[in-house]
């Protein structure tokens, strides 16, 4: 499976058909063959990989603060108006994004030194 016309044409499924270039190089890595991979869109996708974890953690922590914001200004303000407000969609929204933040420092514990770049 290791010649030019292979990279070639994994070159261009690349961008033809992403599901078909994934699985096509799993297969050839499975077999040993590094000569006929893909290797510059694979880097690109290891790369782009590593940004979107950071991507959905910054969204998760955005989302969390907002939440926590409206829970300890708008919350008092609103219970009082409305006594039928009890801020259950917050309060499950808080706890969804805290699992969630939790969930992806179990899979990538090195989100954790990003922090303090999202603040």
């Amino acid at each position: 499976m290791s010649s030019k016309n292979v990279v070639i044409d994994l070159k261009k499924l690349y961008t033809e058909d992403f599901s078909k270039w994934a699985m096509l190089n799993s297969e050839i890595l499975r077999c040993r063959d590094f000569e006929a991979l893909d290797i510059e869109h694979i880097l690109e996708e290891l790369s782009d990989m590593g940004i979107s974890e950071r991507n959905e953690l910054e969204s998760r922590l955005t989302v969390l603060l907002a939440h926590l914001l409206k829970w300890q200004y708008q919350y008092p303000f609103l219970s009082e108006r409305r006594r039928e407000f009890k801020g259950n969609s917050w309060r499950s929204i808080l706890i969804e994004q805290r699992n969630r933040i939790k969930k992806r420092f179990k899979q990538s514990p090195d989100l954790h030194s990003k922090i303090k770049e999202f603040f």
